[in-house]
């Protein structure tokens, strides 16, 4: 039975609003106080991910993310008249939980904003490259420690050189709050990018039409010395 929609949008909106929340605030008290560190920053990404999903989708399938719902469309898993209000609600989410973050703290950090630390190459393959694994896993696996696991993964590594956004509504709130938008066509294409990667991936992985395995003949008893 499907889930009637201002409540599958109002799930979305309140998993994005604790995404930008807890994940780019989590780099906010680092800026403010140093007592979290990179990788406890990390680690709040993926334990905010892990707890959305678990709490969420049941109801909205708590993408998230408008590079997941890219993805699942694609995927033929999410139904397309969905997509747009998916997408309002996530951006929705993600502004108002900066928009917060900027009242607690002003611009701190920059509000967790996702900027370019190297190259633009060097960031837009880095960010494809990071979302498609995080999809990829998503798609094949989707249990919320797995997920948040990957989340925390990949912003340990990738966070100092892009953010780790692969989230584009995680880009969108804190640049539009803090009024940086650096390069912020690459925190939707690179996403994207990845996202229809990680679909091609997957369905050469699993194809629609699993090769099925020939039966075993049986082999017939013949008792020795007697005639075939």
């Amino acid at each position: 039975m499907s889930v009637p929609l201002v409540r599958a949008v109002t799930a979305e909106g309140l998993g994005t609003f604790a995404l930008v929340f807890f994940g780019p605030g989590a780099a906010v008290v680092q800026a403010q106080t140093g007592a979290l560190g990179h990788l406890g920053v990390a680690a709040v990404f993926g334990l905010t991910v892990t707890a959305v999903i678990a709490a969420l989708a049941p109801i909205s399938g708590a993408h998230i993310n408008p590079a997941a719902t890219f993805a699942l469309t694609l995927a033929r898993q999410f139904p397309r008249e969905r997509v747009l209000p998916y997408v309002a609600a996530q951006l929705t989410g993600a502004a108002l939980a900066a928009y917060a973050l900027l009242a607690l703290f002003g611009l701190k950090g920059n509000l967790g904003v996702t900027l370019p630390a190297g190259s633009l190459p060097q960031a837009f393959i880095l960010e494809l490259i990071l979302t498609f694994f995080l999809l990829l896993v998503a798609l094949r696996s989707g249990l919320p420690w797995v997920v948040g696991g990957v989340v925390a993964l990949e912003a340990a590594m990738g966070g100092p050189i892009t953010g780790a956004s692969m989230n584009p509504a995680r880009s969108f709130g804190p640049a539009l709050a803090s009024g940086i938008w650096t390069a912020h066509w690459l925190y939707w294409i690179a996403p994207l990018l990845g996202a229809a990667l990680a679909v091609a991936v997957n369905h050469l992985l699993a194809p629609a039409t699993p090769v099925e395995p020939q039966p075993q003949q049986a082999q017939k008893f013949v008792p020795e010395g007697d005639p075939v």
